[in-house]
Formats: structure tokens, sequence, C-alpha cells
């Protein structure tokens, strides 16, 4: 599958273990390894909308440790929210737990090898290993729509492995280029909370009832920052590479989301080359209180269609409209 400047989906080499899904629309890579890890997902003949990071080919055996620090792989990935308590409920590295450490995320559910327990042509079922940073195991499913071959179901289920309870939500979070344009329903600037430092944070507006960021307005702007969001309904898109990227989800009232978190999160960091730095699209499921052995589960949906019009907010914005019934005149739910 031949790209101009971008990754393909099947790459020449396989460095981890790449299971691919095919519909008769788009393509899905995963490894089993990497925590279960998405690789690739477009539209069958054009360049992968999903970033991964070298060491995808440099460490494909990541050492799997609670001393373990991050490395940069990519891809989608499922974490376990609040941030703040990444170390603050284990025994497994007290120290991470007294200095009440944010990062790295927890190796086990990002490291581990996972386990297939269903394999077909278009669907995909991992198992993860028990954790004892975070005190869940995950199980991951991946499923084109025999209705729609453009979508993929993505789903996730986590289950308490501790003889006592555990409070967690579910996290996904789906890398792409910065020059991605990226578009979130919200309702009201009040809905938007900004993480950076003020020199760097990315530049951003709501028109007609849905966020965007601003291009930079000068060559070589750096901009580094994160953004929570409480969206005015269950989705956000995306255009790159001539291909538009909706992800869908429940809605949820704020209430059901951790105060330190937003349902959608967008993480942005670029410098001068922007179509090299990253842009994460996250989405958080309720918080939940889980008794021993009790289990939780999300899900989003992914839909993949051409796109050949202009790229500007406004084209980009009546495609979806178009094509996806996503209007701004009925955004709000």
């Amino acid at each position: 599958m031949a790209a101009t400047g971008a990754q393909v989906l099947v790459a020449d080499a396989a460095e981890v273990e790449r299971i691919q899904l095919r519909s008769r629309d788009a393509v899905l890579e995963v490894t089993p390894a990497l925590g279960g890890r998405v690789l690739a997902f477009g539209l069958a003949g054009h360049p992968n909308l999903i970033k991964i990071g070298d060491p995808v080919v440099s460490q494909p055996e990541p050492e799997v440790s609670a001393t373990a620090d991050d490395i940069g792989y990519l891809g989608h990935d499922v974490w376990l929210g609040p941030q703040s308590g990444w170390w603050s409920d284990q025994d497994a590295n007290p120290a991470r737990r007294a200095a009440r450490a944010v990062w790295p995320p927890d190796p086990y559910l990002a490291f581990a090898q996972t386990r297939v327990v269903a394999q077909s042509p278009d669907r995909l079922v991992l198992e993860g290993v028990d954790s004892p940073v975070t005190g869940v195991r995950l199980l991951k499913s991946f499923a084109f729509d025999p209705a729609d071959p453009s979508t993929l179901d993505v789903s996730a289920l986590a289950r308490n492995i501790r003889e006592r309870p555990v409070s967690r939500d579910l996290w996904f979070n789906t890398r792409t280029s910065a020059a991605t344009r990226v578009y979130v329903p919200v309702a009201d600037a009040a809905d938007v909370r900004i993480e950076a430092a003020e020199a760097m944070a990315p530049a951003w507006r709501i028109d007609a009832g849905v966020f965007s960021f601003l291009p930079p307005s000068t060559a070589g702007t750096l901009r580094r920052g994160k953004v929570l969001l409480q969206p005015s309904a269950g989705w956000m898109a995306g255009f790159a590479h001539g291909q538009a990227f909706v992800i869908r989800f429940d809605h949820q009232p704020r209430s059901a989301i951790h105060p330190q978190q937003g349902q959608v999160e967008l993480y942005l960091d670029h410098g001068e080359d922007i179509a090299a730095g990253l842009l994460e699209m996250e989405v958080h499921a309720p918080y939940r209180t889980l008794a021993p052995g009790e289990a939780m589960q999300a899900r989003e949906r992914w839909t993949v269609m051409r796109y050949d019009g202009a790229d500007t907010p406004q084209a980009h914005l009546a495609f979806l409209c178009r094509r996806m019934q996503l209007c701004a005149a009925s955004m709000a739910e």
C-alpha cells in the first residue's frame, strides 16, 4: 500500500507480531505484544492514520516490571484513570507511590504480551496480564461492523483482580499526527480546560458549537499541552491523508467523569515540523469503584471515510454533517 510522506498500513518487516483485520473498506493492525496495541488503521490502500514510534522497531521486547519507564511506542492504547492515581494505590513500587508519580503509565498494561482469545479475519480479542500496579486485567476486542465495513468496534473490559475495591476509569488513547485537523462538539468555552505553559499552549476556538485548534500563526511555533473537554455529544473527528476519522463513544454527563479529567482530552505536541508532531485523541469512560472480581467495559466506534474536499473547517464540518449526520444544529444531547 503505497503512500508518500506517511506511514503505510503494511510494514516491510514485522518487528513485533502484527495481526491484520480487514473489511471491504478498511484495514486494522494490532500487535498482541506491547499490551495489545493498535499500530495501524485506515482505508485500504491509504496511509496509516495511527502514529507509532521508532521503538516498535528498535525495542520490540520491553521490560515488564513495576520499575520500567515509559517507551514511546504510541499507537492506540488503553490506560486507567485518573492519572493522579496511577501509582498511588499499589505496593509494587513504593518509591513511586511515595512520590505520587503521575508518569509512567502502568508497564503491565502497556508492555506485557497479551493472549489471543479469539481471532477471525474481521475480529480479534486479546487478554492481558494481571497488573500489580493498577489492580486490573484488561480484555480488548476489535471487530469490524458487518453492517458497515467502514466502522470498527473497539472495546476494553477491566476486571478487578484484587481482594478489595479499586476505583478507576477506562481511558482510550489514540495517537495520530499533529497535522490532523481535529474537531469536538463543545457547547461553551466553560467546557474547555487547558493544561499547558502559557507560552506553548495550543490556540483554539469554538465555532458553531465545535472546538478546533487554530493553525500556528508563525513558522516554527512550538505547541505543547493538553486540552480537557466536556463534549456536547459523543464523537470527535480528525482529517488527515485524504481520510476522515470519526471516533464515537457514549456521551457522559460531567458528573460521571473524574473531576481531574475530561471525557475528551486532546494532547498536542509539535515544533516547526507539525506533521512530525503528536496529537492524542483521548476518551474517558465513567469513573467507577469495582468490587473484587467486578468488571467494567467501555467502547469506541471508529469510522473511516475517503475525503477529497477542501482542507478547511467549513468543508470538514459540512462533510461530517452530510455523511455522518454530525451537524452543528443537532450536536447537543
